[in-house]
């Protein structure tokens, strides 16, 4: 077996284990920065909308024009008098891009292009786009984004609790928010592709988050009728049994985006791969950070403030500080877990105080000679 896969199985059977839940607040103050970061970069930089959602006009011209993409793009603004987008295509032709021009005065543009280019008028293609038309795509995307996450609230309270519904909200909210103050920051243009590959990641960060929330809640059954364990160490142990298996998902899905976003878009410029790659690639990165460090941890969170749950975390710590006063033995307990979660998922928590006796020692009995 690999050392992955060891590593795996030992962080499910709850061998060993990394604290997400007590770290939490670390994990709140480093999303709260980069969502700031990322309304900031919203706010004074804003979105670069493509024409699809602002109209304007699209100018292809023939195979193997000579002219360069920095002097199409001057001859461009120049006849528009607004900024153009120019991409070179892999077979020698230009595709001139102005957004927020009026349709009317296409042709006007086209036939100054044409006269700087040295080619005949005919031989560019002028694809126009309607502002009104832009802004129906507009409102359907926010319309579907819309619907998206009122559909996955309500499932997610029905299949779970409404308690994950609120976190798995919070955790979606918080890779959209990313992701396009990234948009913002990078200054790609947005277009439909873009609003495809939100949507996506928004399906991906989900999966990962609901894939934590189901072992959270078989490992849960039950809980109040024992004392040795907190929801936050069930929580935790929740996010370390399936930790590999989130990494590996999305290591896995990340290399191919990785190469359409720097090998597609990057070396062969290709427009469309940026708009749906890039918001691929941050959203699947900020889905499995957030279903790891935001979602589950917020669950606790939420959940302790329950009146039962609190009684719980007070028995257990009064319990605990009952065992270390005995030189660390283990009080009866004489509740069972139901007894304990399937799997000997006892939860893996850091800390030797709390790791589970060896059951060569029995329950409720001191380790050592008996007195």
């Amino acid at each position: 077996m690999s050392k992955l896969g060891t590593l795996g199985a030992r962080l499910h059977r709850g061998e060993i284990g990394y604290d997400f839940v007590k770290n939490r607040k670390i994990w709140y103050s480093v999303s709260i920065l980069i969502t700031i970061l990322a309304i900031a970069g919203l706010a004074v930089r804003g979105l670069n909308m493509g024409i699809e959602f602002q109209g304007g006009a699209v100018f292809n011209t023939p195979k193997n024009t000579s002219a360069s993409v920095s002097q199409a793009e001057e001859y461009a603004e120049a006849a528009s008098g607004h900024d153009a987008i120019v991409q070179k295509l892999g077979d020698g032709s230009l595709r001139i891009q102005v957004a927020g021009i009026d349709t009317g005065a296409a042709n006007e543009i086209k036939n100054t292009l044409a006269g700087d280019l040295k080619i005949d008028s005919e031989q560019i293609n002028a694809e126009l786009v309607g502002p009104s038309w832009g802004e129906q795509i507009a409102n359907k995307a926010w319309q579907g984004l819309g619907i998206f996450l009122v559909l996955v609230v309500i499932y997610l309270a029905i299949a779970f609790e409404w308690r994950m519904a609120v976190a798995a909200f919070v955790a979606l909210i918080h890779d959209i928010t990313i992701t396009v103050g990234i948009y913002a920051l990078v200054g790609f243009e947005v277009t439909p592709g873009t609003v495809i590959g939100l949507l996506t990641i928004l399906g991906y960060s989900l999966y990962d988050t609901v894939v934590v929330f189901d072992s959270l809640k078989e490992q849960t059954k039950d809980l109040t009728k024992q004392t040795r364990w907190t929801y936050s160490d069930v929580a935790n142990r929740s996010i370390n049994s399936t930790l590999v298996r989130s990494i590996n998902t999305t290591v896995v899905a990340l290399l191919p985006v990785a190469g359409l976003l720097f090998i597609g878009g990057g070396v062969l410029g290709a427009g469309m791969l940026n708009d749906i790659s890039l918001s691929l690639f941050v959203g699947l990165a900020a889905g499995a950070y957030s279903s790891i460090f935001i979602a589950t941890p917020l669950v606790a969170d939420l959940k302790e403030r329950e009146p039962a749950m609190k009684a719980l975390k007070k028995r257990v710590l009064a319990k605990r500080a009952q065992s270390a006063a005995q030189g660390g033995t283990e009080v009866d307990d004489e509740e069972t877990y139901a007894d304990e979660p399937e799997g000997d998922a006892a939860p893996a928590v850091v800390g030797p105080r709390n790791q589970p006796s060896s059951r060569s020692r029995g329950r409720g009995r001191p380790s050592g000679k008996r007195r």
